[in-house]
């Protein structure tokens, strides 16, 4: 096959010396028998998304390898030196169960080090949001996880924290992007100083530990917790080192975990996906719960950022809940907490994003609270926080399975948020109530939402360009009714211009661009188009609503709403 010339110049590069044997006779043997893979290897640089950089593991410049990793690293310590100039600096390094983790994050360290940059580095895997507290609790400039999240087997990533706590954000993520595609390969310093690289462990753990428990538990009376039996999953993942010492540091003594899902594994053999935003992935987990007739099960994704929960509805089978409906019982319950406590004074905020359900907004009107909506990605809930010194954050979310409580973690926190919701779930049981019937009542205050999520897989360079050609054509060629339901408004982030139709009007919109489409419709129902920043996927949200006039009707009303959203992706041709 003819190869372009570019790719052919790049691969070209690295057959030279500055690349390791082993990595230039990969390459050479991928000319000859994968001449596809060769192309796909390097007709690009891997870019940084939503979460950071992800890709698959291999040699090439659109890889995760400890060359593009090396230059990543190198061109953050280059920006590092030069925005706190003159200040000792410093990095956190997590890593997760992934394969080639553990060495991948020693390169990290490596280049750190031979940069003059002081590294803490986990001696083994621990869970994502232990690395964002770790960022504060040791006053480093920096952190560095190294993880694919919930991505498939052959994926690794790199997500970079700063100061703050939270993710990259503008403009420092652009700024560094700069200073990465500046250098060349040849420019990466691997010759590691090992005195400045030190090894961290139980110390961190039990402050992380200690603070995720003064954080995220209320007053529930010792045998409300005796009393609640829990079935817990890590799916294979990092969450083992840190949710069973917690639940236990909190007082919740009846927890069951899935024994052949406990041992941390990278090719996370008993599940076909370790997302626990998949229902197939906690099966294993709600025959347990059958089993011993559990209250709840937990899980989470490998490196434990995301929560999946399931709990027993009014006939007492086991029923998964999606990420909209754990986030808004939990943020719910969080303002109710504060309330008692005499603890809103107007002055507070829950986060939320604009693919997540409506509920939230109508949660902080009836508590008095803001209720601040970014684009996905809990980096703006994180940035909201450090914009906005003067307001208490209370919780927040995405409809994505993750929950942030309070503000010692910035980022998703499945350690915290798995706390609470046994925290509600315990109190709940002990008032003759349930989490499900806390859900329900919601519903009957608010009006019952229904979430909905696609993801529409297109791998390689044909997939790209087929899914740039659906957002061009959803733009370009807008809808003007959906399933008999008039379009009334769009609202697009990537010119950051919405217009209503209604009114004839055009209004400016002041969250940062990015690559999403909102279509509203006449009843309120509201569909996002969203291509995927870390995986090969195009993502489709739908969220519907209607008034529940009484708790018995919830099935039948959200039955409704199911097929409501099945009428829509039918109509959309997305199925």
């Amino acid at each position: 096959m003819h190869i372009e010339k570019h790719i052919l110049e790049k691969v070209n590069e690295w057959l030279t010396p500055v690349f390791d044997e082993k990595t230039q006779e990969n390459i050479k043997e991928m000319m000859t028998s994968s001449p596809k893979e060769l192309e796909d290897s390097f007709y690009k640089n891997l870019e940084f998304g939503t979460g950071g950089m992800r890709g698959v593991m291999g040699v090439g410049t659109n890889r995760i390898n400890k060359y593009t990793l090396g230059k990543n690293t190198q061109g953050l310590s280059n920006y590092m030196k030069k925005v706190f100039a003159g200040e000792e600096l410093k990095v956190a390094i997590a890593y997760d169960c992934r394969h080639n983790s553990n060495t991948l994050a020693k390169v990290v360290a490596d280049v750190f080090s031979a940069n003059g940059i002081k590294v803490f580095l986990f001696s083994e895997l621990r869970p994502t949001p232990e690395l964002s507290f770790t960022v504060r609790y040791l006053n480093c400039h920096a952190g560095i996880v190294l993880t694919a999240s919930h991505n498939p087997p052959e994926y690794n990533g790199y997500k970079v924290y700063w100061q703050d706590g939270g993710q990259l954000v503008p403009p420092q993520d652009a700024e560094i992007i700069q200073e990465i595609e500046n250098l060349q390969y040849s420019d990466i310093n691997f010759e590691a100083n090992e005195s400045l690289i030190e090894y961290i462990d139980t110390k961190i753990d039990q402050a992380f530990w200690k603070s995720t428990v003064e954080n995220a538990s209320f007053n529930t009376p010792q045998e409300a917790k005796d009393n609640l039996k829990i079935v817990y999953t890590p799916l294979h993942g990092t969450s083992v080192k840190a949710i069973p010492n917690v639940l236990d540091l909190a007082g919740y003594n009846d927890v069951n975990i899935v024994e052949e899902q406990r041992e941390p594994n990278g090719n996370f053999p008993t599940v076909k996906s370790p997302n626990p935003e998949e229902p197939e992935a906690l099966t294993m987990a709600l025959a347990l719960a059958n089993k011993i007739n559990a209250d709840i099960v937990v899980g989470t994704d490998p490196d434990s950022d995301r929560l999946g929960v399931a709990v027993r509805d009014l006939e007492g089978n086991m029923k998964l809940l999606n990420g909209n409906q754990t986030m808004v019982v939990m943020t719910a319950f969080l303002l109710e907490q504060w309330k008692r406590a005499g603890k809103i004074t107007g002055k507070q905020f829950i986060g939320s994003t604009i693919v997540s359900t409506p509920l939230m907004l109508d949660l902080a009107e009836a508590y008095g609270v803001e209720c601040k909506v970014g684009l996905t990605g809990f980096k703006w809930i994180a940035k909201f926080i450090k914009d906005f010194p003067e307001l208490e954050f209370i919780g927040g979310g995405e409809e994505s399975f993750g929950y942030m409580v309070g503000d010692k973690v910035r980022d998703k926190d499945a350690v915290a948020a798995i706390l609470l919701v046994c925290e509600i779930a315990a109190q709940a049981k002990a008032s003759g109530s349930s989490l499900y019937q806390e859900l329900i009542n919601l519903s009957v205050d608010f009006g019952l939402y229904k979430e909905h999520l696609i993801s529409i897989t297109k791998k390689g360079i044909e997939g790209a360009n087929e899914i740039k050609q659906m957002m061009i054509d959803l733009r370009e060629n807008p809808l003007k009714e959906i399933a008999g339901e008039r379009v009334v408004c769009i609202e697009d982030y990537q010119t950051s211009k919405g217009k209503d139709f209604m009114n004839n009007d055009e209004f400016d919109i002041t969250i940062p661009k990015s690559n999403v489409l909102i279509y509203y419709l006449e009843d309120g129902s509201k569909i996002c188009a969203r291509p995927s920043g870390t995986e090969p996927k195009i993502k489709f949200y739908f969220s519907v609503h209607a008034q529940l006039d009484m708790p018995e009707n919830f099935e039948k009303v959200e039955n409704q709403l199911d097929n409501k959203i099945a009428t829509i992706i039918a109509e959309m041709n997305l199925n």
